[in-house]
């Protein structure tokens, strides 16, 4: 950290990240010179065939060329080992030996071009072995050189032109905030970033339409990117030895704390209304929420009965066209929902599988056993949904009755808006409350569906005060504080142990960014270390790495000096850098409005040790927590897998039965989706 100058540019890799690949190629180069010297010393040096002076000149070149690479490698590893993460100084002369290596790649290529033309000229009469030896060395020479030029693409950074520095004795932040040439430097630079990532953002999305939905979301989205990384410079295995670090200073911390006190009631929740029902009817909706996902969480779930199970119905189609909106051709999307749910076909009012930018898939149906008419949000499956989720600057969503601010997601709140839409303007909930009057109305949905029903939840309060509504992991930055305890009437959210989603905001973000900055700037172990510790750690469990994490004053101010042989480790001062030191969260400062989960939230979390034997029983508790307990980023292996629908399904099972799922968990969580 940070990224590397060579070439009159900056790449987005550090001197430090030379370690392992350099190793790599440095244990293949060792192995190719061994058995071309074998291959030598086998013939003496005279081969006895046509073309053999040619061969002898190769081999004892190749063996040079091989000899130099060699060197240069080991140079490279030693070099790129030392230091610190953000002390480069004793990697200084790293641009000097990248230079050394390049030039290397001149030989090599022409000695791979020799011997190519050998093999195909002189090459017929010698010994099968040699020439399949030779073949073997000209397409290695190949191979290294194509995956070299791939390398060099993706540590490519469009933005990667050397920033001009101020005068020394002018201090950085003060010339970016106050001078007219620095405003004007960083105006140009921050629209540069902009058009940078609109532009990755459309090769990403190419085949999607270039529609003005689609132009818009982009903008939006590039806009979001560039704010968030323009004032640091941190490559990729910075981001990922800062997370090691993180997750192992949370798991200290975590072990030390004294243990949850359980809360059986929420606060708002009326009297005798306990933990117990709120799970069992949590349980319940939960399987229209994953149902909504169709057919490829089905088959996910189920990879040897699914399959079987639709095959029989996928061909069949029982419902009238006007009644499915942009479905599948064979149905395996409805036949799926009906598989889950095990409704009937007549119980459906409207399925709608249209999914766009903004406009997500959903379906109403009646539960007679619940005697509720159910509106299912799905949650996201496709780049489109992903587009909505990353749309996540704020929106006004006024709502009567609400007094403070209010505001939302906006890709959330659009959405939302749509089905609101569908659902009011087309008649649809008219038409099954006319089949059914006495039937209450619940919304749900998961990740993107459960932010969307609780929007939508909000939006339809006013026109039906007994509904509810329940989310399952929703985002994060969702709604305002005044929305969120506004919601806390009607709305149930439940968040499964360290996911994600839930903690994901903006504000929660910058909060991680400088924690990941000031944890990196702190450890004095060199990043190799760090990732290899951290990859231990992350697999076979142990005790957390005791590395330093406070910081002092003097270190705070060596962070916005000039490193040698690279830039700053801040490129622009930030209000979520105003004091490194400090742990007030980013979330405070007036840069992003606060966002938060909605209506009263049930946290449910693995009871015993994280780390357990395989095929042992997973026993899970849940309590009724806040908004503020979801206000920073949790790293874990299972931050992502604690986020599918199938594994929130599961949980809740083990807590409205007896007895649990027993599931083999390993630290990577990939695991715990085979029940046994």
């Amino acid at each position: 950290m940070p990224g590397m100058v060579v070439f009159g540019r900056r790449w987005g890799i550090a001197s430090d990240d030379l370690v392992f690949p350099g190793s790599f190629e440095l244990f293949i180069r060792i192995l190719w010179w061994i058995g071309t010297m074998v291959l030598f010393i086998y013939h003496k040096g005279h081969f006895e065939c046509n073309g053999r002076a040619v061969l002898h000149s190769y081999l004892v070149g190749l063996l040079v060329v091989l000899a130099l690479i060699i060197l240069s490698l080991c140079a490279i590893v030693y070099i790129s080992a030392q230091g610190t993460i953000t002390n480069p100084g004793p990697r200084r002369s790293m641009p000097a030996l990248v230079y050394l290596r390049a030039i290397l790649y001149v030989p090599e290529l022409v000695w791979a071009c020799l011997g190519a033309v050998w093999v195909s000229d002189d090459g017929r009469g010698c010994d099968p072995a040699t020439v399949g030896a030779v073949i073997l060395a000209v397409v290695a020479s190949w191979i290294i050189l194509l995956f070299t030029a791939v390398g060099v693409v993706f540590v490519f950074d469009p933005l990667g032109n050397p920033r001009p520095q101020p005068p020394a004795m002018e201090p950085l932040g003060v010339r970016d905030m106050q001078s007219s040439e620095g405003t004007q430097f960083l105006s140009t630079a921050r629209s540069l970033a902009v058009k940078v990532w609109e532009s990755r953002l459309r090769l990403l999305c190419c085949c999607l339409p270039q529609d003005e939905s689609s132009r818009a979301a982009f903008s939006s989205i590039s806009q979001l990117f560039s704010s968030f990384f323009s004032d640091t410079d941190l490559v990729p295995s910075d981001i990922a030895a800062g997370l090691a670090l993180l997750h192992q200073e949370q798991d200290k911390m975590e072990r030390s704390r004294d243990p949850d006190v359980v809360v059986p009631h929420s606060p708002s929740s009326p009297v005798g209304e306990d933990l117990e029902a709120e799970l069992e009817k949590a349980t319940h909706w939960m399987q229209f929420a994953a149902a909504a996902y169709g057919w490829p969480l089905y088959i996910y779930s189920n990879l040897f009965t699914g399959p079987c199970k639709l095959s029989g119905d996928c061909c069949r189609s029982r419902v009238a066209e006007d009644e499915i909106v942009g479905g599948d051709h064979l149905g395996c999307h409805f036949s799926s929902i009906l598989q889950t749910t095990g409704l009937q076909y007549r119980d459906f009012i409207h399925v709608s599988f249209h999914n766009q930018i903004y406009e997500i898939p959903f379906f109403v149906a009646l539960d007679h056993k619940r005697e509720a008419i159910l509106v299912a949000v799905r949650g996201t499956l496709s780049l489109k949904d992903v587009l909505t989720d990353l749309s996540a600057e704020c929106e006004n969503l006024p709502v009567e009755g609400v007094l403070g601010a209010c505001y939302a997601h906006k890709g959330i709140s659009q959405a939302a808006g749509y089905v609101y839409k569908r659902l009011v303007n087309d008649g649809i909930l008219n038409q099954a409350f006319s089949i059914a009057p006495e039937y209450k109305l619940v919304i749900t949905g998961h990740s993107l569906g459960a932010g969307a029903a609780s929007v939508l939840a909000i939006l339809l309060r006013n026109s039906f005060p007994t509904l509810q509504c329940y989310a399952f992991s929703p985002p994060g930055g969702l709604l305002s504080k005044a929305l969120a305890d506004y919601s806390k009437d009607f709305v149930v959210s439940v968040v499964l142990g360290k996911d994600l989603v839930p903690r994901l905001s903006i504000p929660n973000m910058e909060d991680l960014k400088r924690k990941l900055l000031k944890i990196v700037s702190n450890c004095n172990k060199p990043k190799y270390r760090i990732l290899l510790q951290g990859c231990w750690y992350e697999l076979f469990g142990g005790d957390p790495d005791d590395c330093p994490t406070e910081m002092d004053n003097r270190r705070e101010q060596e962070l916005s000096q000039p490193l040698l042989g690279e830039e700053s480790l801040i490129v622009r001062h930030s209000s979520s850098y105003q004091s490194l030191g400090s742990d007030e969260s980013p979330a405070h400062t007036p840069a992003h409005l606060p966002l938060f989960l909605p209506g009263r939230i049930l946290h449910i979390t693995e009871d015993g040790p994280t780390r357990r034997s395989c095929f042992s029983q997973v026993r899970y508790r849940a309590d009724w927590s806040n908004e503020m307990a979801f206000r920073s980023i949790l790293i874990s292996p299972r931050m992502l897998t604690d986020h599918m629908p199938d594994i929130v399904l599961r949980a809740l099972g083990t807590l409205t039965k007896d007895k649990p799922f027993s599931l083999c968990p390993s630290s990577l969580s990939d695991s715990q989706h085979n029940a046994i």
